[in-house]
């Protein structure tokens, strides 16, 4: 899968050291990965939830930090929406957040 936006991961594990390798990780394997339906994502990653317009939302160390993207499966494409703490991700709305910068 091609990942859109791979900077706000990045701003993020700046700001939040113990996220840099579980987002590693995560966007080593994503890159890896050739999703074309919700169900291989499950098979993948167990504790992912799907929202509406193809977004999941994926727990991130254990669950400390949330991030959402929407996916493109016609087009092998992640587009990131929110990255946050677990804290963060219950102030905002999953279905239509959009990312700003940090």
């Amino acid at each position: 899968m091609r990942i859109v936006a791979k900077k706000y991961l990045v701003q993020f594990w700046q700001l939040h050291q113990s996220a840099e390798q579980p987002l590693k990780s995560w966007y080593d394997e994503a890159t890896k990965a050739n999703w074309t339906s919700p169900q291989e994502i499950k098979s993948q990653y167990r504790n992912a939830s799907f929202l509406a317009n193809n977004r999941v939302v994926f727990n991130i160390k254990g669950n400390h930090y949330r991030l959402i993207v929407a996916i493109a499966y016609r087009f092998g494409a992640l587009y990131i929406k929110f990255i946050g703490t677990h804290e963060d991700y219950d102030k905002v709305d999953a279905k239509t957040i959009e990312m700003e910068g940090l």
